[in-house]
């Protein structure tokens, strides 16, 4: 319940509403529109290449190996991004922050990009979509990317004085996520709401799990 809810004060409480898909709670990192199919993929880690191997330590002599390190990373960014472009994705949804070269190389080939999501939201898009983050640093950068979610829509959502991002996903399962919205003049009004439907639910699910037995 508490994914699928978003609190705003300052509305009235007429203003509630049921909105299809996930609102979640941060706005867009990088936001390219985008129609049509959609694909999304899921990361849990930087997606700038690092520069030495796990454990191993990497020196810089001079100012110029310097720069050449940033702009082998920029390349390396960049193979990244266009490789995404290929495969359609549209939407990178991070656990982590991102470093500005990527935010760069994201806008410049058309693909939004969500960071910073808690471990709950990501464990949700992913009973929802049925994928796996993505590891794009392995042998083969340019492999297939298999892990992609189908998404029917992204975009900004203003709620309040609040941007978030509303994004549908084609389920692979029964659950069709919504997001209720919950209006009110001040926090503790939507505070006491929320914990008043949440309670309807628990009380719901207890109801039809003695009709199921």
């Amino acid at each position: 319940f508490a994914e699928l809810h978003a609190a705003v004060a300052g509305l009235p409480v007429g203003s509630s509403r049921v909105l299809p898909g996930l609102v979640l709670r941060r706005d867009f990192a990088a936001y390219c529109p985008a129609g049509g199919d959609l694909r999304a993929v899921l990361v849990t880690e930087p997606l700038q290449p690092p520069l030495p191997a796990p454990g191993v330590e990497f020196a810089v002599d001079s100012e110029g190996q310097y720069q050449a390190s940033l702009r082998w990373i920029s390349r390396r960014t960049e193979a990244l991004m266009k490789h995404l472009q290929r495969n359609n994705v549209k939407l990178l949804l991070s656990s982590v922050k991102q470093e500005e070269v990527v935010l760069y190389h994201a806008k410049l080939h058309g693909v939004s990009v969500v960071e910073c999501l808690s471990s709950e939201e990501i464990a949700l898009i992913r009973e929802i979509t049925g994928i796996s983050p993505y590891a794009p640093f392995g042998d083969n950068i340019h492999r297939e990317i298999t892990e992609t979610a189908a998404a029917t829509f992204c975009q900004p959502l203003l709620l309040g004085s609040k941007r978030y991002v509303h994004v549908g996903f084609t389920s692979v399962c029964a659950f069709q996520p919504h997001c209720l919205i919950l209006c009110g003049p001040v926090d503790g009004v939507n505070e006491q709401h929320a914990a008043a439907l949440q309670g309807a639910f628990t009380m719901l699910q207890q109801l039809f799990k003695r009709v199921d037995q």
